[in-house]
């Protein structure tokens, strides 16, 4: 008996902590899914709505990255290219500029034809610029279009919520038996019911069929959010090791001026040993500018079109061109906390298994975005039938709680004359 009530008041915090968790993180998990359910296509709709994006495929190589460089510099004066990007043989090649000058951000991207160094497109992004509509989601997917010092610790709380609600609501959907009928009231939605029906089922069977791809959304999002989660999947799934901080080789300055660089840059170079080590990557980035005189030459190859974990990163050192090996440098020989960590954006947005990942991580996502709305109906109705029965509880009652009828009896004419 004792373990009966143990089980009842357990339950019923359950009960408890899943609705004040659900009010309390509702808009916040409302706007990061919805945000996260348009931002799971928005290379796609890039790619259908810009067509600079692309160009007609040749039997040529591509131009050097200097080539490029020089070409972007005339649409950009006076400003540094901080990324370098080439696609594959149907993509435009892209030099990033961004910047950050009297606490604003500026980021533009020059495109142009990796075959001839030709100009195609320029935009601005970020700054005083063209909107950019997939930038203005991922802000409010991130930070809820607050400053980010702001914005990404209340995504990241509300993230950690979000997990428990998801394991609170298995707690609450789990059958009470295993009865034919109680099962079809697990796991199908009664669409020829009430309103009310149909809202619960929708919240509560849509909130299990999602819950196990819901949980690696949330919890591959809390990898962004906070260090010491990231740091703790590592530790997991690496035996006990510690997450390496991120870091690169540094180049040796003693052998500065040991190359010729005055007719083929030493980026140039390099890219031309990448590119005999990687003939069948399907893109590559480089940073074209090093900051400090022992930054290494970092040029990293994309195996997969349209996916970014598996992918190779080669370092030359700047003053010789001598490759250098770093840790996890190689997706194909990082150990499994290393190549989980690669994954993570990938999983998180559905890429990791190609298109069929992307449609599920879009459903999954909009049924989320639906559950605070249904838990809130739900949460409505039940406070309403609560307040109506209040409202008929309050009447007198008499015997086996049926309300008192009060009969007025006429007043017979003995009885006027005596109460005179």
């Amino acid at each position: 008996m004792k373990n009966k009530k143990k089980k009842s008041a357990l339950r019923r915090f359950n009960d408890w902590a899943h609705l004040w968790l659900g009010l309390i993180s509702s808009i916040v998990v409302l706007i990061v899914s919805l945000t996260g359910c348009i931002y799971v296509f928005q290379q796609d709709i890039k790619d259908a709505m810009e067509p600079w994006r692309f160009v007609e495929a040749q039997d040529r190589e591509f131009v050097p990255p200097s080539i490029l460089l020089d070409t972007a510099q005339k649409y950009m004066p006076g400003k540094k290219g901080t990324g370098l990007t080439y696609s594959n043989e149907e993509g435009a090649a892209a030099v990033g500029f961004s910047s950050f000058e009297n606490g604003k951000r500026s980021f533009s991207v020059v495109f142009m034809n990796p075959y001839t160094g030709e100009f195609l497109k320029k935009q601005q992004t970020i700054g005083n610029g063209e909107f950019d509509f997939f930038r203005f989601i991922i802000d409010g997917h991130r930070a809820l279009w607050l400053p980010y010092s702001i914005g990404r610790p209340i995504v990241g709380v509300s993230t950690i919520i979000f997990v428990i609600l998801l394991i609170t609501g298995l707690i609450m959907w789990w059958p009470k038996n295993f009865k034919k009928s109680e099962m079809r009231k697990s796991f199908k939605i009664k669409w020829n019911g009430s309103f009310k029906r149909v809202n619960y089922d929708l919240h509560n069977v849509l909130g299990f069929y999602s819950l196990l791809l819901a949980l690696i959304i949330g919890l591959t999002g809390l990898v962004w959010s906070f260090e010491w989660f990231s740091n703790s999947v590592y530790f997991v799934t690496s035996g006990g090791e510690s997450q390496p901080e991120h870091s690169h080789p540094h180049s040796d300055v003693a052998n500065a001026g040991l190359i010729n660089s005055s007719e083929v840059s030493p980026l140039d170079q390099a890219w031309y040993k990448t590119i005999a080590l990687e003939p069948n990557a399907q893109g590559m980035y480089m940073t074209p500018h090093l900051e400090d005189e022992d930054d290494a030459i970092e040029i990293i190859a994309y195996q997969d079109l349209g996916s970014w974990y598996n992918h190779n990163t080669y370092f030359y050192d700047r003053y010789t061109l001598e490759p250098m090996r770093h840790h996890g440098d190689r997706f194909s020989e990082a150990s499994f906390a290393d190549q989980l960590s690669m994954m993570n954006y990938d999983i998180h947005i559905g890429t990791v298994i190609g298109l069929s990942g992307k449609i599920l991580a879009f459903l999954v996502s909009l049924i989320c975005a639906s559950l605070p709305v249904t838990g809130f109906l739900v949460w409505l109705n039940k406070k309403k039938k609560k307040a109506k029965k209040k409202q008929s509880h309050s009447k007198p009652t008499g015997f086996k709680g049926r309300p008192i009828q009060y009969k007025v009896k006429p007043i017979t004419t003995k009885e006027a004359s005596f109460s005179e």
